[in-house]
């Protein structure tokens, strides 16, 4: 029978001071004054229309993403956090990430936004190098960069991120790790280490820049993940590190196909309706103006999800976990009958693909190396 999961609630602040060639992200460069108070009362307003998805549960965690965050003064977040607990409770240890971008002045916040109640802060770094920087069309520094991630440390945070990319236009082996070896030397809890991908619909899909090559790619991803273990941090997902206990709430809750609501311009959600037998997904209103038009309602689609898509959706993000799968979960999440994973698991575990461990399943070395030809096995035909 189909159950209940935690809830996380993600927050869309889509406003940022210009927008990168690579971001498929619903982001709009800030052209005039973002209207705070107007937008935080829509937020609101829009998770108040959201109350019956809640089904009685307590918030796991909170993530407020974009856009650029933390363009929104310390008491806007306050006021956010303030009206979201008004309306639902919070669990005892609740995670809230706010992300920033590291320029000086909004890293001089940090101080705000935990005081209003943030206890997480994840910094876009992306590269050290102002070459790449200027590439990627950041607007911060590597000084600014490195006085972000200290003055995350200096006020106090019970733990933060640094967002840092590789295999960036023209980056070499020695690139690559050094920027690594920066990002370790500021000691942070958790670092999220991806590679560049060229999204469509972007000006980098339009005019592609030289990307290093693949032996290239192979080798910084190789060497850089000795790096990290090496210093202590341990891969628990595709592309992020942590040191212990401090993985991120939010994310695994994200992986292990738990609910989310989704409140902003264009965000997404994930709820299960145990009473209905199925699983739905939301979006609301993607632009800014018609967000704030009072005038409609906040949900823009608003759809269940097939049985026969439900097997390549729970795998597509629990196969990005590093821990074993139960075996009992796929029922718990999805409401199905293991019976229908028979073929794929027996096909996925002939390829040593996936490894059987009695009462849960594990992603052996070979499957997380060849991790979409695994998921093409849970894809409806």
């Amino acid at each position: 029978m189909l159950q209940l999961p935690p809830l996380s609630l993600y927050v869309h602040i889509p406003w940022c001071v210009q927008k990168c060639p690579y971001c498929d992200f619903n982001s709009h460069a800030l052209k005039e004054t973002i209207p705070e108070q107007a937008y935080i009362s829509a937020l609101l307003d829009d998770l108040r229309q959201d109350q019956h998805l809640v089904q009685g549960r307590h918030l796991h965690s909170i993530f407020i993403g974009g856009g650029t965050p933390s363009l929104l003064s310390p008491e806007a977040i306050g006021r956010l956090l303030a009206g979201i607990r008004e309306q639902l409770p919070f669990a005892p240890e609740i995670e809230i990430t706010l992300e920033a971008n590291p320029g000086t002045v909004e890293a001089g916040r940090f101080a705000g936004f935990m005081q209003a109640g943030v206890n997480r802060i994840s910094i876009g770094i992306q590269s050290f190098q102002a070459d790449k920087l200027r590439r990627l069309g950041r607007i911060h520094d590597p000084e600014q960069a490195r006085f972000a991630a200290r003055e995350a440390k200096a006020v106090g945070l019970p733990t933060f991120n640094l967002d840092l990319m590789h295999g960036l236009p023209e980056q070499t082996l020695a690139d690559g790790l050094h920027d690594l070896q920066q990002a370790i030397d500021l000691a942070p809890p958790h670092l999220s280490w991806y590679q560049l991908t060229i999204e469509p619909n972007t000006p980098f899909a339009s005019r592609p820049p030289a990307l290093p090559e693949d032996e290239t790619l192979a080798d910084i991803y190789d060497q850089g993940h000795a790096l990290l273990l090496a210093n202590g941090y341990r891969q628990y997902e595709v592309s992020a590190y942590a040191k212990p206990g401090h993985q991120a709430r939010h994310n695994l809750n994200y992986w292990r196909f738990g609910d989310y609501l989704g409140i902003g311009c264009g965000a997404h959600g994930k709820i299960s309706l145990p009473a209905q037998g199925k699983l739905v997904r939301t979006v609301k209103v993607k632009h800014p103006k018609g967000y704030l038009d009072a005038e409609r309602p906040y949900l823009d689609q608003y759809w269940p999800i097939k049985a026969e898509d439900l097997p390549l959706e729970y795998f597509m993000n629990r196969l990005r976990l590093f821990e074993p799968m139960p075996k009992t979960e796929f029922q718990q999440l999805t409401g199905l009958s293991p019976a229908i994973l028979a073929e794929p698991l027996q096909e996925a575990l002939r390829l040593e693909l996936l490894l059987d461990q009695g009462d849960s399943w594990q992603v052996s070395p070979l499957g997380r190396r060849f991790l979409n030809r695994l998921l093409d096995l849970f894809m409806a035909e």
